[in-house]
């Protein structure tokens, strides 16, 4: 069946502003920075709906938004998924992980035990759905599913960044406890663990250096 369309609303600036708008967008993800040491203070409501909200705007292969973003928020969930990631983790730096891993991970002073998956007043669990039921009871396959959740996570970010929250992205490896813990179907492939909330007082993040952009950039 065609689809209707309509007029694209579109905003177009000057020059000059379209710069401003460049430099402030940049110098405000320039502040983001990966956190692991969470406050308990609860987030204010609805800030999390609306910046769902804006993921939920990311481009997807046929428009089929093969995204589910699982909110977890009471104490024994958070502590059921602590110990099962901790699980997983422990076998990650102890028998599964290369030994070139674990020594671009030693600056970081990384280990198995994830205490921020407990103390953040919020964990989100990104799904990669990889069919779709049909009205008639069968399913479809996705297309690019991971590039569609891989763009909706980026926009969730910095969304909740520009809302004035901070976040960690977690992968254990597997995570198919998600899908048990969370009860989501088997179709569904856990994507990452997000952590949202507040720093702790403490908290302190190593001091990166980025590349130059002339390193990770080209033109043709």
């Amino acid at each position: 069946m065609p689809m209707d369309f309509e007029p694209l609303s579109f905003t177009e600036f000057r020059p000059a502003e379209m710069q401003q708008r460049a430099v402030e967008f940049a110098g405000d993800l320039k502040t983001r920075r990966t956190i692991r040491t969470f406050s308990d203070r609860a987030i204010p409501e609805g800030v999390i709906a609306h910046c769902l909200a804006a993921a939920h705007t990311a481009p997807s292969g046929a428009n089929l938004q093969p995204w589910h973003f699982a909110l977890v928020r009471h104490p024994d969930t958070k502590r059921r998924l602590r110990e099962a990631a901790e699980k997983e983790e422990q076998a990650f730096y102890e028998e599964r992980a290369p030994r070139e891993w674990l020594e671009a991970l030693e600056p970081f002073g990384t280990d198995r035990k994830k205490p921020f998956l407990e103390n953040a007043p919020l964990l989100i669990a990104a799904f990669q759905k990889n069919r779709l039921p049909r009205p008639d009871g069968s399913e479809a396959i996705t297309y690019y599913p991971k590039e569609s959740v891989g763009i909706a996570t980026g926009f969730l970010i910095a969304a909740l960044h520009h809302a004035g929250l901070a976040t960690l992205t977690h992968t254990p490896s597997p995570m198919a406890f998600l899908n048990e813990l969370l009860a989501r179907p088997a179709s569904e492939k856990p994507f990452l663990l997000l952590v949202v909330g507040y720093p702790s007082p403490d908290c302190e993040v190593p001091i990166l250096n980025k590349l130059p952009l002339s390193d990770v950039t080209s033109e043709h």
